[in-house]
């Protein structure tokens, strides 16, 4: 990958001790105003700085490492891999390093075809609209799960290929569980070196997940009782001690807001002389059933 210089974002990452401090462009703050994934800012930031750092140098006229920017993001569904991917197109391109920063999200019925050739035509067409950007591949593992006649096999080829010819302005991210993720690389040993970045995504904690879901309220306009937030709490510290190994994290968290939303919905739906307040409060009756919640 090399870089080139763009003036937007070349102050976004500045390094002071072992920190990195992002500046208020719109991506950089977007990303920090993510709950928890410490670990994920932190890989997010070196990756930046170096390639600023590398812009830096090519203005002096120092060697510039030419380095794969493809990704591996390994961890369990709704722990923001999706959300990171999308913004991180947007730092890249802030800084120069893709021409657009748009992503384009795919999984294997996207890449794999029906018959002889078909696959290839498939994630080629694919790889055209991601030039300029990122292509991220959901349960990218599924891909070499076939045996060695499924066309699988020539979706990972052909996007090999295109990591080589299209490397300057292409980033491709694989995501899936951990475990699953490992034993994909190695099946193809070409494919751990090709991506040399990988990032766990961690579940959340119990904090982490209520604090989110006291996002979402705060986003749709709904406020909690007291009694509700302390209902809620139990609820999630529940989740997390109970949750199962490929639990939905933040999924869970939405679809428990957005079930509540409905049920007060129907609380007040036959009352008259509403007012804002009581449009707004969600109460520590309106929290579902946790168990008729999907996780």
């Amino acid at each position: 990958m090399k870089f080139k210089e763009k003036s937007a974002g070349l102050n976004a990452v500045k390094i002071e001790g072992e920190n990195p401090i992002f500046s208020r462009t719109d991506a950089f703050e977007e990303l920090e105003k993510l709950i928890g994934l410490k670990e994920v800012k932190k890989n997010i930031a070196e990756i930046t700085a170096f390639a600023l750092v590398q812009n830096k140098r090519a203005k002096l006229n120092l060697k510039t490492s030419s380095a794969a920017l493809h990704m591996i993001f390994k961890g369990n569904p709704g722990t923001g891999k999706t959300t990171v991917a999308r913004i991180l197109g947007s730092i890249f391109n802030e800084i120069g390093v893709l021409s657009k920063g748009h992503l384009i999200e795919v999984e294997r019925a996207d890449l794999v075809g029906e018959y002889i050739g078909h696959t290839a035509q498939k994630t080629r067409e694919i790889i055209k609209k991601s030039l300029g950007g990122i292509l991220f591949i959901d349960e990218a593992y599924t891909l070499a799960q076939g045996g060695n006649k499924d066309f699988g096999k020539e979706a990972i080829a052909t996007l090999v290929k295109a990591m080589e010819d299209c490397r300057d302005n292409l980033i491709i991210i694989l995501a899936g569980y951990s475990n699953e993720m490992d034993r994909f690389l190695l099946s193809n040993p070409g494919l751990r070196s090709r991506f040399p970045i990988q990032i766990q995504f961690n579940d959340y904690e119990a904090d982490e997940l209520f604090q989110i879901a006291l996002k979402m309220y705060e986003e749709r306009d709904y406020d909690l009782t007291g009694r509700c937030r302390w209902k809620l709490k139990n609820i999630l510290n529940q989740f997390v001690q109970n949750r199962h190994p490929h639990s939905g994290n933040a999924r869970f968290v939405r679809n428990l807001v957005e079930k509540s939303i409905r049920l007060q919905a129907l609380r007040l739906v036959d009352k008259e002389h509403l007012t804002r307040r009581e449009l707004m409060i969600i109460e520590e009756q309106d929290l579902p059933d946790p168990s008729s919640i999907q996780s």
